[in-house]
């Protein structure tokens, strides 16, 4: 055995070992999918609007465009990422969109969770709110009253000083006479109804005036109403106090980002129809040239801010330009929302079904039964087949199980990768294909102890040309699972992705590791001439010469 296969094999088995250990202290492992830790699958068709009912589809329409279904499931996918919904899946089954969202029990949640279109609205800023208090409910306000005390003194002169806190102390024939103020404490109590009437009102001062602003949630967030919202910086940047939507997305007709150079910088360019132009100059002529913060204008996508610039003119006639130094990505990203705010189809529930926990556990447990005893026959086969050779096969499985186990631990949680029944599926389908590798380097061996080589020589000499013939196996198992994700979708696209992870692993597992210690096996001659379980019994060459 020389020294570059003692590294490869030192290499393969701690990069293993180490990968194992690191997931494992971490405490990573697989992202189960819908079918095997049970959830909600929401299935959205698209339709058209029924012109005697906007809030209804009509039974018929133009199919959508690919780039229409296509941004539609970007923008749905962002969304549900948004409110945290653990490893969501959002793919397309033909003109449908199936969302598939694992952990979530209930179905009236996932509805209101995927059923709410991305509405874009163009909201009047009537206040600045600052970020909403998370010391609990109350308000502390002080007033101030007057404590007066009189002494006696020797001095007969009169004077007057002005000290700190506004005490005035003042010095007359015969006594002194200080008078100090004195604080009150009284703590408001936090009340919600009265806080939703105050926001209901519109009137800034009643807001301000409240001992705790609540941000209004997305069941109360009504085009129609006044609203207080939060910023794109979250629980760390200010909100705002707005005023009822005067436009909607449906008045964009695009939107770009483009770099105009000088004190300009990157600025996005807003198209508007006519119908939407119209209400955005109504909205200019209304608060421009108010002071700030009435002068401004939020840009609001589901329930955040997205940017709130303010008016610069009361009148626009050609492509509203919205600047603010922004950065390139900052400007294209606003672009995107002005595009896109709203989803570019109407989609209606087609279906919404919950998977059981239980029925997952059921199915994760069937699916590990059939793979461990799929493993435990092969085992026994190359075990009886090829006598110790077959520990060579047991060992490769056990590495490339180790790997993919480490691999799919750290990308579910690093890539939200997730493990569903045709995911466990291909890669017990590749415990064949793993196998497969050894059995044609053991009949090459064969073939090469039949021309009268030694066990050291066959081994040495048949793995290059067994490793082609492998390359060429893997290499077809590669390209057909390739395709299959490619193509396909759905669960058949987890199969093959797995199935082809497992394969890339056969392939550096057979030449890193079973090569490198079949030859260290083939050079230990108790290994090679012991009786019935020997490598020269495995290969059927009892007494060939080591």
């Amino acid at each position: 055995m020389n020294r570059r296969h003692r590294w490869f094999l030192l290499a393969s088995v701690g990069i293993v070992a180490v990968s194992v250990a690191a997931v494992v202290a971490a405490g990573l492992s697989p992202v189960l999918g819908l079918d095997l830790q049970g959830g909600v699958s929401v299935v959205l068709a698209p339709c058209r609007v029924d012109p005697a009912d906007p809030t209804r589809c009509a039974d018929e329409g133009r199919k959508p465009s690919d780039a229409a279904l296509s941004k539609a499931l970007d923008i749905i996918n962002n969304r549900i990422n948004a409110l945290g919904v653990a490893e969501p899946d959002v793919s397309r089954q033909g003109d449908n969109i199936v969302i598939d969202l694992p952990g979530v029990k209930n179905r009236d949640k996932a509805r209101r969770v995927v059923g709410q279109t991305a509405e874009l609205r163009f909201r009047p800023v009537l206040a600045v709110v600052p970020p909403e208090s998370v010391a609990g409910p109350g308000a502390t306000t002080t007033t101030s009253s007057t404590t007066t005390t009189t002494t006696p003194t020797t001095t007969g002169a009169a004077a007057t000083t002005t000290t700190a806190a506004g005490a005035t102390t003042t010095t007359a024939a015969g006594a002194t006479t200080t008078t100090t103020p004195a604080t009150t404490t009284t703590t408001v109590p936090y009340d919600p109804a009265a806080a939703r009437a105050a926001i209901a009102s519109c009137d800034p001062q009643q807001v301000l005036a409240l001992p705790r602003i609540p941000t209004t949630t997305r069941e109360q967030d009504r085009r129609d109403t006044c609203v207080v919202l939060p910023t794109r910086d979250g629980a760390k940047g200010a909100r705002y106090l707005l005023g009822a939507a005067a436009l909607t997305g449906s008045g964009v007709r695009s939107a770009r980002a483009r770099f105009l150079g000088g004190t300009d910088g990157w600025v996005v360019l807003l198209r508007l129809n006519g119908e939407g132009r119209d209400k955005f100059n109504a909205l200019a002529k209304a608060s421009f040239p108010k002071e700030a913060p009435q002068n401004s204008v939020a840009i609001v996508l589901d329930g955040v801010v997205q940017s709130a610039p303010a008016f610069q003119t009361d009148t626009f006639d050609g492509d509203v330009q919205i600047s603010g130094d922004f950065t390139e990505t900052e400007a294209r990203d606003l672009a995107t929302v002005l595009q896109y705010g709203a989803l570019p189809v109407n989609l209606r529930e087609l279906t919404a079904q919950t998977v059981s926990p239980t029925l997952g556990r059921d199915q994760l447990r069937a699916g590990l039964t059939a793979g461990v005893i799929g493993l435990g026959l092969v085992a026994v086969y190359v075990l009886v087949y090829y006598r110790i050779l077959g520990l060579v096969a047991v060992a490769g499985l056990v590495l490339v199980g180790g790997a993919v186990y480490a691999l799919i631990s750290y990308l579910g949680e690093r890539a939200g990768l997730t493990l569903t029944l045709a995911g466990v599926t291909g890669l017990i389908v590749s415990i064949g294909v793993a196998v497969d590798s050894n059995i044609v380097y053991c009949e090459r061996i064969k073939d090469e102890l039949r021309t009268g080589k030694t066990v050291r020589s066959a081994v040495d000499r048949g793995f290059g040309r067994a490793f082609r013939t492998i390359l060429a196996a893997d290499l077809v198992a590669l390209i057909g699972a390739g395709v299959l994700y490619f193509l396909a979708i759905g669960p058949v696209r987890g199969f093959a992705f797995y199935l082809g992870l497992a394969t890339v692993l056969d392939l550096a597992v057979s030449y890193f590791f079973m090569h490198p210690l079949v030859s260290f096996m083939a050079r230990r001659r108790a290994l090679v001439e012991a009786r019935r379980v020997g490598l020269a019994a495995g290969l059927g060459a009892q007494g060939a010469a080591g």
